[in-house]
């Protein structure tokens, strides 16, 4: 008993909706991560055009897009098989890609803001309750 009125069952039950939709926003981001640093290093049109960076181009941040996003969907894939390394990459990956789309903001503002706030999700999915086991 956790609080005198749940038995332990439930409130484990409680934190799998959390890790399962921090899988599953893990692999989204991932996906798109890949696909946008795929589109950044083509130089693709994608992005504006005359985007100033506060730290190296477009090439570099389509580099660093392609591998957080290829870390997330690993994560992902660990935290659906119940592995407990998929957490810690998940939260890592989580916070380099935050910190990754504040830079992106002047190539493409809004996505990076939608990004930023799914990656504080996860974050916080995984922290609070990443330690339950899916199924």
């Amino acid at each position: 008993m956790t609080n005198g009125s749940e038995p332990q069952s439930e409130v484990a039950i409680k934190g799998t909706g959390w890790v399962l939709f921090a899988g599953v926003m893990l692999a989204i981001v991932g996906i798109m991560n890949t696909v946008g640093g795929l589109a950044a290093l083509d130089s693709s049109n994608f992005y504006v055009g005359d985007a100033r960076f506060i730290f190296s181009d477009l090439n570099t941040w389509g580099w660093v897009l392609l591998i957080l996003g290829i870390a997330q969907i690993a994560a992902a894939l660990s935290i659906w098989s119940g592995g407990s390394y998929g957490r810690w990459i998940g939260v890592a990956s989580a916070s380099l890609n935050a910190l990754a789309q504040l830079f992106f903001i002047p190539a493409y503002p809004l996505w990076s803001l939608a990004l930023f706030s799914l990656d504080i999700l996860v974050i916080y999915g995984l922290i609070v309750y990443g330690g339950r086991r899916l199924g």
